[in-house]
C-alpha cells in the first residue's frame, strides 16, 4: 500500500513540477515577445523622429544598411539602403523644415526574427516657402538582426487627391438663341423663342 501510494504521490509532484517548469517557459517565451514587441515600436519612432529632425546617421542605424532594403512610396520605388537614403531620404528632408512626423493606429506582430506592422501616418512642415500637412497608411517589415531590430521594408501611400472640378462657363442666353427682337409664346418651351406673328 505504501509502495502505490509513493508512485502516486510521485507522478502528481512530477505533473506539478512539468507544469512549473512549462509554465515558466511560456512566462519566459512571452516575455522575450514583449521585448522585442518594445524594440520595433522604439526602431518605428526612432524612424519617424530621426527623419523629422534631419538625423541620417540615426536613420543608419534603423534601417538594414544593404541591398535587402525595399522601398515604394506613393508609386515610387527604391532598392537598396543607399538608393533610398541617398536618392531619396536625403534629398526630400533637405528641402522639409519644421516637420512633425507622427503615427497612430499601430497593429504590429512580431514571430521569431521577422516583424510587420501597420499604421496611420500624419506628417507636415515646410517646404519650397510652403506649408504642407498629408497623412496615409504605411505597413514596415523589421528583422531581427543579431540583437538588433532593423527596417527591411516601407510602403506608405496617401490618398488620392480629388480633382477640382472647373466650374461650367456662363454663356449669356442671348448668344445662344439670338436678341431679344422675338416673343415667348407661352405654349412654347420656356426659354425658346418664338417669332412673332403679323395681324391681317
Amino acid at each position: 500500500m505504501i509502495k502505490k501510494v509513493n508512485v502516486w504521490a510521485l507522478t502528481v509532484l512530477a505533473m506539478v513540477i512539468g507544469t512549473i517548469f512549462a509554465g515558466v517557459g511560456f512566462v519566459e517565451t512571452v516575455s522575450a515577445q514583449s521585448n522585442d514587441e518594445k524594440q520595433v515600436r522604439e526602431v518605428l519612432t526612432q524612424n519617424m523622429t530621426a527623419f523629422a529632425q534631419n538625423d541620417i546617421p540615426t536613420l543608419d542605424k534603423v534601417w538594414a544598411n544593404d541591398e535587402a532594403v525595399t522601398v515604394f512610396e506613393n508609386g515610387h520605388a527604391n532598392y537598396g539602403w543607399l538608393d533610398y537614403r541617398n536618392n531619396h531620404l536625403a534629398p526630400e528632408m533637405k528641402e522639409m523644415k519644421n516637420v512633425k512626423y507622427a503615427s497612430s493606429d499601430l497593429k504590429l506582430k512580431v514571430a521569431d526574427k521577422m516583424a510587420w506592422a501597420t499604421f496611420k501616418y500624419t506628417i507636415s512642415g515646410d517646404s519650397d516657402g510652403k506649408h504642407f500637412e498629408s497623412g496615409g497608411l504605411g505597413t514596415a517589415i523589421l528583422e531581427k538582426r543579431g540583437a538588433r531590430w532593423v527596417i527591411v521594408h516601407w510602403h506608405s501611400s496617401a490618398p488620392r487627391r480629388q480633382p477640382v472640378v472647373q466650374p461650367t462657363p456662363k454663356t449669356e442666353l442671348s448668344k445662344i438663341f439670338g436678341t431679344p427682337s422675338t416673343t415667348l409664346n407661352s405654349s412654347a418651351h420656356i426659354g425658346v423663342p418664338v417669332k412673332a406673328t403679323q395681324s391681317a
